[in-house]
């Protein structure tokens, strides 16, 4: 779980100049600047928090998204029912952290007003990583979760059908010691489709329980499982209570596309897919721990210290609880003075530069493997 970024990661880049390269891209393709900014921070968290599988590997995919017309380059989402503490939401197709950050924000308006607040949307995006929604909240002083639907990726257990996404869930609760936050940001799959794709860009193989072939055995090859195989739920395989995984997929869809009437299960589009709008359903909840007993960020600093304190099976590893490798990673980004990525990475961002006329990247040194 302690995060190490691979030696292979040789080429750092400015945390800045990650995102004004992601604006440059997307404002040149006719997205309005706002949300060139709201994508580009999105992006570029995922990275600087070592979530390689959500940043900037994912720019190609929103560009074409636009270009071939299945994405709004602008508008706002609009409120179509709500109540004191719940809203439906229309996403209006717009990039997804676009509508993440607006039902996000309209969680927490409605919970420091009523305690709890539960926003679903409809005709969303790709929102990047969900961690950063859950974050808005605990940023805010309130507990956050986020779930979002996505393409199907997932073979549920027993089947060799692609028939669900990789439906993450993210949940963050503040503390009253800065560094004792819970931040769970996780993949309802048995990882995200994102790590098999570094996988396959760095040329190395997937342990086994990560995907299948497409007649749903487990396989190693990342062209394999991302290509005509899948993604087995967490959990892997049924007897690694693989089944387990496929009921909190399950339970995503539910909180998302079911609950705000977007696509579902098979009827999401195909990943990768530029045929049609994605019409993804996403779910946005903050709760005020105030609204409960007092003391909760004492008790949730003690707790996840009492977790971190607990004997070792090997003393040079210790207790990570959620949302210490991402801080270990951002630290490493500081004395860096940058984030750190692949070569081969860096250059599908070149030629993107170069198909788009753009600046590129610059990088701000290169280390040796």
């Amino acid at each position: 779980m302690s995060c190490v970024t691979p030696a292979e990661y040789t080429r750092v880049i400015k945390v800045e100049d990650v995102i004004q390269f992601c604006m440059r891209c997307l404002e040149k393709v006719g997205v309005n600047k706002d949300h060139c900014g709201a994508l580009a921070e999105v992006l570029v968290a995922g990275d600087h928090r070592g979530h390689y599988s959500h940043g900037i590997n994912r720019l190609e995919m929103y560009v074409m998204d636009v270009e071939k017309g299945v994405c709004s380059k602008e508008g706002e989402p609009v409120i179509e029912k709500e109540t004191v503490s719940t809203a439906l939401v229309n996403g209006r197709n717009l990039l997804g952290p676009v509508v993440g950050n607006f039902c996000m924000k309209l969680a927490i308006e409605k919970a420091k007003k009523t305690g709890v607040a539960w926003i679903t949307a409809y005709g969303s995006n790709h929102f990047g990583i969900a961690g950063w929604y859950s974050l808005m909240a605990s940023n805010a002083g309130l507990l956050g979760m986020a779930f979002t639907n996505t393409s199907p990726l997932v073979y549920p257990t027993r089947s060799k059908q692609r028939a669900m996404g990789t439906n993450p869930l993210t949940v963050a609760a503040p503390s009253s010691k800065a560094g004792d936050e819970f931040v769970l940001d996780m993949a309802t799959s048995a990882v995200a489709l994102g790590k098999i794709e570094m996988c396959r860009r760095r040329g190395i193989p997937i342990p086994h329980g990560w995907g299948a072939d497409k007649n749903g055995k487990s396989t190693t090859d990342p062209a394999e499982a991302a290509g005509e195989g899948a993604l087995f739920p967490l959990g892997g395989e049924e007897q690694n209570s693989g089944y387990k995984g496929f009921g909190l997929g399950m339970m995503v869809e539910i909180f998302c596309g079911i609950m705000a009437g977007g696509a579902y299960g098979t009827n999401v589009r195909r990943w990768m897919a530029t045929d049609r709008p994605a019409n993804l359903g996403q779910a946005f909840v903050a709760i005020d721990p105030n609204a409960f007993a007092s003391g909760f960020g004492d008790r949730m600093s003690d707790y996840v210290n009492s977790m971190r304190n607990l004997s070792r099976v090997d003393e040079k590893q210790p207790v990570v609880i959620p949302g210490d490798p991402e801080r270990e990673h951002i630290e490493e980004c500081r004395k860096m003075g940058g984030i750190r990525y692949p070569p081969v990475l860096i250059d599908s961002m070149d030629k993107l530069a170069d198909r788009l006329h753009v600046q590129r990247m610059p990088v701000l040194k290169e280390l040796k493997p």
